[in-house]
Order: C-alpha cells, then sequence, then structure tokens
C-alpha cells in the first residue's frame, strides 16, 4: 500500500499525502484531534483502494492499518474482500469478511473459481450447539489468541470479528453496537468499534430511518475517539453535514473524559483534489456553518471539473399523454382500466428501447446482427414481471428479435447466483473503442445470435433486455448500452445512469437513456397532486409532497438531454436552505417540493440536518437529549425496519422428483409450506421460452451443484434453494424458475 499508484489513479497518492501532512502535524504538536473524511472520488476511480491507503495514512506510525469497512450489500462486501486479497494484498490472517450467509458466500466463491468450500458446511440442520453474539459466517483464518475475553468470545468467528485487522463486513453486523434493544449482541461490535476506524461506503444507498440509525453509529465511534470516513460519488450535502455533526457531538463527549483536542480534522477528497481543515467542534453555531461552507466550497469544484469531462450519458423524456388522455374519462381505479393502461406503459417502454437499440447498436462480424444489451429499470417486483413477460409474448416486426431476462430479489439463491455470473460475465464491456464485445464470445450470447441468424434470417436486429428492479441499481459492476427508467427518484435515475457506458470512454451525441414521463403509480393518480407515488422506492412522503407527478416538471429536461450527471444532488441550489426554514416555521402547511433532487434535500435536511428537532425518533434526540438512556429511538426509527421477510426454500421431495416450497423447524428440517402460502408453480408458453435470455432450471442446478460438493440434490436444494419475501395471506403467489416468486395479478 506505499507503493505508489499506477497511472490514472495518482489522486490516491495526492489525497495520502495531503492527509500524512495533517496527521504527523498533529503527533509533532501532541494534539489529540478527532477526523471525519468525505470521499467522493466518481464510480471507477478506485474508491475503495482509496480508502484504505487514507486509513494507513492516519495511523500512528503510517505503517499499520486496523479498520471496518462497513457495506450496505452482501455483493458488495464480498466484492470489496476480494479488490482487499489481490489488491492491497491481504491474506486472510489480516482480513475478515462478515456477511450474513454462509450460502451466499459460498456461491460467490463458486462463481469466483475459488478453492471448494469445507465440506462440513453442508449440512441439514442451521443450528449451533451454543448461542454467537455473532450472527452470519465469517471468512477468515488466522492464529487467535485465547486468553481474555473468554466469556464473550465463544466461537472462532467472534474472535475473528473482534481481532482481524481489516474487517469488510455488511453495515448489520456492527449496528449492534447501537441498535441493540436487549441481550449482549452489542458487546463484540462495540468492543470491534472502540479499537478500529469507521469507513461506511456507498452511504448514500441507505434512506429514511436507516439513515437515522446509521447517525447514532457514527456518533459512537467519535464517542470512543474513532476516525470516520464516509464514502460514495453522490453524497448529498445535507448528508455530509448531518453526520458530521453526529460525529461532532460525539467527539465532544469523548473530549470530556480525555484529553483531547475540541478540534476535528475534516477530509474532502475525491480524484481532483484532496482537502484537510481544522474545524473547531464545541459549538454546532459556528461548526456546522463552517463545515457547510467548506463542503459547498468543495462541491463547486468538483461540479467545474465534472463539467469539463464528455457526456457518456444523456437522456430523453418518453412522453405518456396518450395513455392518460384515451383512459381519462374512465375510472381510475378499475381493474381492466389499470391493465390497459399498464399495457399501453409497456409498449412506450419497448418503443424506447427499439429507439435507444437503433442509436448504440454494436454490429456482430459473425452474424451480421446489430446487437445492443439495454436495462428496463422498474420500481417494483410486480410490474418487473409483469413488463417481461409482456417483452416475452409481443408480436415484433420481422426485423426485430428480443431476447429477455427479469432480474429482482425475490428469486431462489442458487439460480439468482447464475444469473448474476452470467451478466457479470457479458457485461464487463471494458473493451476499447472498435473493439467487439467479449460478449459476443460468451457460449450463451454466441448460441442466440446463431439461432436467430439461422431460423430468422429476415431479422438484423437482437436486443438483450434486462427487467429489473432497483436491485441492479447498487453493486453491480454491469456495462449497458442503453437504458429505460421507470423513474422513482432522481438517485434511482442517476443510479441506474451509472450502469450505462460505465467502463467506455467518449462522448455520446444521441441519449441513450429514456426517462418515462410517469411511473406507473404517477399514471394511475395523474388526477391526484396529493397521492404519494415516488414512494417505496422514492423520497416522496407525508412530509414533504412533489408539486406533480409528471418528469418534465420535476426534472430539467433540456439539460438532461445534454448531461445526466450527479450535479443536482451533490450540489444544493442556493433557494434550498431558506426554503426549509421557512417550511420548518410553517409546521401546519404542507410541504412542497418543485422538483425530484430538491425533493432528496429537504427529506435528507428532516433525517439529518434539524437540529432543532429532538423528539425520540430523532437524530437529534439521541445527540443531545437522554433517549439513548432507553430503547424508543430504536423502535421508532430501527435500522432494516422494514425487512419483515418470510424465508422460504423450494427444496426437493424425499423421492428427488418434485420440488416444493417450505420453511425449516426448528432443527433445519424442511416443512411443507406451499399450500399454506398460497404458492402456485407457473410455467411460460413456447414463444415465451424461446425469447428468454437465460434459460435456468433448478432442478439441473441442484443435481450439477450436488456432483460438484459432493453431496445430494436434497441436501443442495435445502442450502441453496433460499428466497425472501414479504408475504400477505390474502394473497396469492406464482413461481417460475425464469420469473421467481411474484404475486399473482
Amino acid at each position: 500500500m506505499r507503493k505508489p499508484s499506477p497511472v490514472g489513479f495518482k489522486w490516491q497518492d495526492k489525497a495520502v499525502q495531503k492527509i500524512q501532512s495533517w496527521n504527523t502535524e498533529k503527533q509533532r504538536d501532541k494534539k489529540h484531534c478527532g477526523f471525519f473524511a468525505v470521499n467522493m472520488a466518481s464510480t471507477g476511480c478506485g474508491k475503495t483502494f482509496a480508502n484504505a491507503k487514507v486509513m494507513r495514512a492516519l495511523s500512528k506510525d503510517q505503517k499499520s492499518l486496523r479498520f471496518i469497512l462497513a457495506l450496505g450489500l452482501r455483493s458488495l462486501t464480498l466484492q470489496t474482500g476480494r479488490e482487499y486479497r489481490e489488491r492491497v494484498g491481504l491474506d486472510e490472517s489480516e482480513l475478515a469478511v462478515q456477511i450474513g450467509s454462509r450460502a451466499v458466500m459460498e456461491l460467490d466463491q463458486r462463481n469466483v473459481q475459488t478453492d471448494k468450500p469445507d465440506e462440513s458446511a453442508y449440512e441439514i440442520s442451521g443450528s449451533e450447539s451454543q448461542e454467537t453474539l455473532l450472527s452470519g459466517h465469517i471468512d477468515y483464518d488466522c492464529a487467535i489468541p485465547e486468553e481474555g475475553l473468554a466469556t464473550v468470545l465463544t466461537q472462532t468467528r467472534d474472535k475473528a470479528f473482534l481481532y482481524s485487522p481489516v474487517l469488510a463486513c455488511t453495515i448489520d453486523h456492527i449496528m449492534g453496537a447501537t441498535e441493540t434493544k436487549r441481550g449482549g449482541r452489542y458487546i463484540l461490535p462495540t468492543l470491534r468499534l472502540m479499537s478500529s476506524d469507521l469507513v461506511i461506503d456507498e452511504i448514500d444507498d441507505f434512506t429514511c430511518d436507516d439513515l437515522i440509525a446509521i447517525g447514532r453509529l457514527i456518533h459512537l465511534a467519535g464517542m470512543l475517539g474513532r476516525k470516520v470516513m464516509i464514502s460514495s460519488a453522490t453524497i448529498p450535502p445535507y448528508m455530509a453535514e448531518g453526520y458530521f455533526n453526529s460525529y461532532r457531538e460525539g467527539w465532544n463527549l469523548y473530549c470530556q473524559t480525555r484529553d483531547a483536542e475540541h478540534t476535528i480534522g475534516c477530509a474532502w477528497i475525491d480524484e481532483f483534489t484532496t482537502k484537510v481543515s481544522n474545524i473547531a467542534s464545541h459549538e454546532l453555531k459556528t461548526a456546522i456553518p463552517e463545515y457547510r461552507q467548506q463542503h459547498a466550497n468543495f462541491i463547486d469544484k468538483r461540479v467545474e471539473q465534472l463539467n469539463k469531462q464528455p457526456a457518456r450519458r444523456k437522456a430523453s423524456l418518453v412522453e405518456c399523454h396518450d395513455i392518460i388522455e384515451k383512459h381519462q374519462t374512465q375510472r381510475q381505479q378499475d381493474a381492466t382500466v389499470i391493465e390497459s393502461k399498464q399495457d399501453a406503459y409497456f409498449k412506450a417502454v419497448f418503443e424506447q428501447a427499439w429507439q435507444l437499440h437503433k442509436n448504440h447498436y454494436l454490429k456482430d462480424e459473425q452474424s451480421n446482427l446489430n446487437v445492443s444489451f439495454g436495462v428496463v429499470r422498474v420500481a417494483n417486483i410486480s410490474p418487473c414481471v409483469a413488463l417481461t413477460r409482456y417483452l416475452l409474448e409481443q408480436d415484433y416486426p420481422d426485423n426485430i428479435q428480443v431476447r429477455v431476462m427479469a432480474y429482482h430479489s425475490q428469486q431462489v439463491m442458487l439460480l439468482r447466483s447464475e444469473q448474476e455470473k452470467h451478466l457479470d460475465d457479458v457485461l464487463k464491456r471494458k473493451e476499447k473503442s472498435g473493439d467487439a464485445p467479449k460478449a459476443f464470445s460468451n457460449d450463451i450470447i454466441r448460441a442466440h445470435l446463431k439461432s436467430i441468424r439461422s431460423t430468422h434470417p429476415e431479422a438484423k436486429n437482437v436486443l438483450f433486455i434486462l427487467v429489473a428492479t432497483p436491485v441492479e441499481e447498487v453493486g453491480r459492476d454491469h456495462d449497458f448500452d442503453w437504458a429505460v427508467v421507470e423513474p422513482s427518484s432522481y438517485r434511482s435515475i442517476i443510479q441506474l445512469a451509472g450502469r450505462v457506458k460505465r467502463h467506455r470512454e467518449g462522448e455520446v451525441e444521441q441519449p441513450n437513456i429514456g426517462v418515462m414521463q410517469y411511473n406507473l403509480k404517477g399514471l394511475r393518480h395523474s388526477s391526484d397532486p396529493d397521492q404519494v407515488v415516488f414512494h417505496r422506492p422514492g423520497f416522496e412522503s407525508g412530509k414533504v409532497l412533489l408539486k406533480t407527478k409528471r418528469l418534465d416538471q420535476l426534472l430539467d429536461v433540456e439539460k438532461v438531454q445534454q448531461r445526466l450527471d450527479a450535479v443536482p444532488r451533490i450540489q444544493q441550489p442556493e433557494h434550498i436552505h431558506a426554503t426549509i426554514i421557512n417550511n420548518a416555521k410553517n409546521t401546519n402547511k404542507a410541504k412542497t417540493a418543485s422538483s425530484l433532487s430538491d425533493l432528496e434535500h429537504m427529506m435528507n435536511w428532516h433525517w439529518l440536518a434539524n437540529y432543532k428537532d429532538n423528539g425520540a425518533g430523532k437524530l437529534g434526540g439521541w445527540l443531545t437529549q437522554h433517549w439513548f438512556l432507553t430503547a424508543l429511538p430504536q423502535a421508532l426509527t430501527p435500522f432494516r425496519g422494514d425487512d419483515s421477510t418470510l424465508k422460504i426454500y423450494l427444496v426437493f421431495d424425499g423421492r428427488h422428483q418434485h420440488l416444493t416450497f417450505c420453511e425449516k423447524d426448528d432443527e433445519g428440517h424442511p416443512v411443507n409450506r406451499e399450500s399454506v402460502l398460497n404458492i402456485q408453480h407457473a410455467s411460460l408458453s413456447d414463444v415465451a421460452r424461446s425469447r428468454l435470455w437465460l434459460t435456468r432450471d433448478f432442478k439441473e442446478s441442484c443435481e450439477q451443484l450436488a456432483q460438484e460438493i459432493d453431496t445430494t440434490p436434497y441436501i443442495a436444494s435445502l442450502r441453496y434453494g433460499e428466497v425472501r419475501f414479504n408475504f400477505d395471506e390474502k394473497k396469492h403467489y406464482l413461481y417460475s424458475d425464469q420469473l421467481g416468486l411474484v404475486v399473482k395479478p
């Protein structure tokens, strides 16, 4: 890590030099100060590696490394663990990787062709003989001292969690330090945080109550005298400011019991520059305005640099006026009208996909076909599956062929793993300009093109379409030629845009992203301005409503046609702070946002930077009142509080012939629950099956995996057949290997 960064990543060394100078100066003056950093380097610039370099630079001797890297997703945690092993050079005795599922880790290892997991892992029962203070599986291997803390560290994974120099984990495992309401599950995360600095990567992937809960964790890190860094390319100003204030309040408590300065070293880092400044932490009324101004100055310079770069993504608006006009005289909630509106919406989606394909295809020289890979982002699982079925069943002109795949969270673990491996292989897209995509060499893609050429000689164009929910927005290193977006928030638009032309340089001449004028909820309630439609996912709530449901009035259409980027999210308009203050004074008046980006700024202020709101469920109440002595904050604003999912397994019966959905009893044995859960197995027509991008078969996959790990298909299905969903006893569900588990229409 002391080696110079390669060409193109020299900004990492410049950041390290600035922070080393600050750290050396403080050590020379024997001043013990806090440290809070924001890393906003762009995607693909090497933030993860830079974070490790910075944390080393902050250590006392600048030779040691001990920190926690917390992430929101298992996939990101596993990817980061691999990067730290391969690029940073940390071996199994120096790095622990903690996620909540050993099965997920094993499938990830299988996909990257690492060593075969230990066969002792494949057992029927998931129960342990001893209760551990830490849930989930940990990937770590070293000689761990046994003396001390023997009553707490009862298992190897507990010891690895505490002792490993670097811990990469899903943030859930460290959140127990502040979120535990009873029992001893706070002990290990707190002990770890007492001796480790904290990096939270992709911090803006969280929303609502999760943001408040993370503020409690950052406050504890400051109270324990640790250093904190938050990292993401799209951190909004009020998020950075609110978390700085959480750290500041914690650091002030630390100073009351230690010989430490009421000073916090604040760093702002990106690929263009690094700025380090000292801010006196004692007074809120002076510290916050100073931090706000310095952050704004940093963002202004960042935006200036970003605007000099070629525009790789441009967006056009897909109008839906004709859909509304056609049904405006009919009852809005009539099931037939809703279905008709949805089909018309899906038709508009495909027409936009076809237009984008014509502007951004690549020619396959072997088949002489025009090929593109695109993604359609929809907000929820039910319309994701409905749109997939629509695209699979439609009649297309003779010159068009489509291959479609649904991608969402309610898919069986093993099949989702196979799907993600295929997508990762096909969508790397790191070829140089003018080179044929490596995707054309993929066996499955090659077979599709060869088959189309022979069975449909009149076809000239092939669209590979991934229909995805927000699972595609974060944690996937995919590069598409184009995208169509059903909007939920400005954040969702730019996150999905980050998967278009992700690894390929150069400006685009034509828009490569289409944004629908309405989302499906907005289309249904287009005449009702008080209806919340940019929600779950989205930032709209009963506290702040958007003035309209039309994207052409919530988005600067002319600007995104020239460049679609994160600037409206990271740079706060001048009017926002005054608007928020005026709204705060008029407590009885409904608050209204005039754009998607304004809505996000207002909600981030409400969650993190409303310093006068000191209720039990508010961050201010935790920081400045005595609510931390109760369990009310965790109950009112819990972390992952809406995660009420049911976990079931698709399991072979005793004869290994049929598959049924089961729950596990206390001993880990399957109990058939298909009829109780109202689940039916669905099938696709021959036409639909012929248009599948990736055909999967859970039975065949289990049999193949069972051979690989020397077990039975029954045991493999019991371990890797997991699927989670929000069960509603009033609803019925359909399942297929191709479409996953979805509510029956």
